[in-house]
């Protein structure tokens, strides 16, 4: 019988899958990915063991790798500024290929010949899995039930989930597409394809809509050593547990909530919004911070280089060689990116109100207009002619 490791989630498409696939005479095991989806509050993941074995798994594998996941694909992620297309800081498409490296580990280890996965056809997420599957290990094969079974809608799934026994939720009628993990949480479908209508609050599951959260603000500071957050208000902190409190924190203000239209990479475009407090509050102190140490020329061409990071992350290049070349570069800027920003947090706004470094190239006595200036205006005359003289015809 052949072998075939599944990226379950213990929803209604992979548990129909599981036993989709043990139709087509393949032995299932299914493969669990802890990347912080109960965002500090825990899941119930015997829960979802026991319902992948009554859907037909002959064995569930649970990884916890939180630590991996913020180790390796956030802090990089963090550390170029990867946001895509100016407001999505990219926590799904960062945990996809972490997700694709253990199926294809896990699928070595079983020597199974084939991995699979519940993505529909028109989403990203498909392309991330596959393509990272594909360069990892070629010659696995990659099903995709969702793109070719029989069924056409979830009513059709839940009708076969309890025809086979399979235990599933189907009284409870979800609006809405949710992914989530530590780094935040994408929301589709439901009411939001209506592009005229404002997001309903019970589309948002861990930020305080911003009109009733504190009236007063919250001051933090966040302190990074080499681009790392390490400290909030000066008080050492696991990374794990800095992004868990930070998203509680900025989910009282109502911080890290997003809502756009999207290119998405197989062509379309779709509305999506997103939560990720934690991942605004950081990304916004980071580069804070950069604007305070790197010099002008490093700054404005990581610009570019932050751009092209967040596309290749979006696009499921992360084991790509330019990103990998990439991520060369980005480590060499954060050798001087040390320092504190005190952020201020109110009303949905995360801002940044004060910077502190030794490496800021900030010099008070030349940017002042009061009397301890000592930049030497006169210079000023002479640096214009020779800036403009090209110009001059």
């Amino acid at each position: 019988m052949k072998k075939v490791v599944l990226a379950y989630s213990g929803g209604l498409d992979t548990s129909c899958i599981v036993r989709w696939l043990k139709e087509r005479g393949y032995e299932v095991i299914c493969f669990v990915a802890d990347l912080g989806q109960g965002l500090g509050q825990g899941e119930n993941f015997e829960a979802i063991e026991e319902r992948a074995l009554a859907a037909g798994a002959s064995k569930v594998y649970i990884r916890d790798l939180q630590e991996e996941f913020i180790n390796d694909f956030i802090i990089p992620a963090l550390k170029a500024n990867a946001v895509y297309e100016g407001k999505y800081l990219l926590a799904t498409a960062l945990g996809r290929p972490l997700i694709a490296k253990y199926l294809v580990q896990i699928a070595h280890k079983e020597k199974a010949t084939a991995v699979a996965h519940g993505c529909t056809g028109k989403g990203n997420d498909q392309v991330r899995l596959e393509v990272a599957v594909g360069i990892l290990d070629p010659r696995l094969e990659i099903i995709a039930p969702v793109r070719e079974w029989e069924f056409k809608s979830r009513e059709e799934e839940i009708e076969y989930a309890l025809k086979y026994n399979i235990p599933i939720d189907v009284t409870k009628k979800k609006p809405y597409s949710i992914d989530r993990n530590i780094w935040g949480i994408s929301i589709e479908a439901g009411v939001l394809e209506n592009l005229e209508q404002e997001p309903p609050e019970d589309a948002y599951m861990i930020t305080k809509s911003p009109t009733q959260s504190a009236s007063y603000p919250r001051y933090i500071e966040i302190t990074f050593a080499r681009g790392v957050p390490v400290k909030i208000d000066g008080k050492i902190f696991k990374i794990k547990n800095l992004i868990n409190h930070l998203n509680e924190v900025g989910g009282q203000f109502g911080v890290g909530r997003s809502d756009m239209v999207e290119n998405r990479l197989v062509g379309i475009k779709s509305r999506e919004i997103y939560e990720a407090p934690a991942a605004t509050i950081l990304y916004t102190a980071h580069k804070e911070l950069e604007a305070l140490v790197l010099d002008r020329e490093l700054a404005h061409f990581k610009e570019i280089i932050s751009l092209k990071y967040a596309e290749l992350v979006y696009y499921g290049l992360w084991f790509s060689a330019l990103k990998d070349a990439l991520d060369g570069f980005v480590n060499k800027t954060q050798k001087l990116v040390s320092g504190t920003i005190k952020l201020r947090l109110s009303k949905g706004t995360c801002v940044a109100v004060g910077r502190k470094s030794g490496y800021s190239l900030y010099k008070k006595e030349l940017s002042t207009y009061g009397k301890e200036d000592k930049f030497d205006q006169k210079l000023a005359e002479g640096f214009i002619k020779l800036w403009g003289m090209p110009y001059k015809r």
